[in-house]
C-alpha cells in the first residue's frame, strides 16, 4: 500500500515551450530526451541550454523526463530570461506516476553537482509537504527559504509519460 503521504501530492508538473505541445501530442506524451534523441526527435523549443543536456547526459538525468511539485520552476524561469523558452505551459501530470517502478526523486535540480537520486519511498522524509501543500506566511524568510529550495525539487520519471496521465494538454 502506498504511503498515505502520496496522497497529498494533488498533481505533478513538466515545464515546456508551448511550440513543443504539437510534437508532444504526435508523439502520444512526454518522453526522456534520451528516448527522443533515440528517436531522432529535434525537440521545437528546448527548455535545456547546451550545458545542461551535457551535464544531464553525464549524469544519466537525461534518461528521465523531470517534473516538479508547483507550476513554478527555477529552470523553467533561466530558460524564458535566456529565450529559450517563449510562451511557458506547466503540464499537470496525475500524481499516480509516483507509484511507477524507477521513478525517482532529487533534493535539488538533478544535474547540479552533488545531487544525488533516490527512490520515492526514501524522499517522503525529504519532501517538504508542509511548505508545498499547507497555507503558509509567504513573508517569513524562513519559509520563503524553504519554499524556494522545495520548487528546485524534481521528480524523475523512466518511461513515457503518456497523453492520458496529462491532466491540461492545451489546444493551441
Amino acid at each position: 500500500m502506498p504511503d498515505k503521504r502520496l496522497k497529498l501530492i494533488p498533481s505533478l508538473f513538466h515545464f515546456t515551450d508551448r511550440r513543443n505541445l504539437d510534437m508532444i501530442r504526435k508523439l502520444g506524451g512526454l518522453y526522456p530526451i534520451a528516448s527522443l534523441n533515440e528517436m531522432g526527435v529535434t525537440v521545437p523549443a528546448p527548455g535545456g541550454n547546451e550545458w545542461s543536456r551535457d551535464a544531464d547526459g553525464m549524469k544519466g538525468m537525461d534518461k528521465y523526463v523531470h517534473l516538479c511539485f508547483r507550476p513554478t520552476h527555477p529552470m523553467e524561469y533561466i530558460a524564458r530570461q535566456e529565450g529559450r523558452i517563449v510562451d511557458s505551459v506547466f503540464l499537470s501530470v496525475h500524481p499516480d506516476i509516483l507509484t511507477w517502478d524507477g521513478v525517482r526523486f532529487t533534493p535539488d535540480v538533478s544535474n547540479k553537482s552533488g545531487v544525488a537520486s533516490c527512490t520515492i519511498v526514501e524522499a517522503l522524509d525529504m519532501i517538504d509537504f508542509e511548505v508545498l501543500y499547507s497555507r503558509t506566511d509567504w513573508r517569513d524568510p524562513v519559509v520563503w527559504q524553504r519554499l524556494s529550495q522545495a520548487e528546485k525539487c524534481e521528480i524523475l520519471v523512466p518511461k513515457k509519460i503518456p497523453l492520458d496521465m496529462i491532466r491540461n494538454l492545451p489546444n493551441g
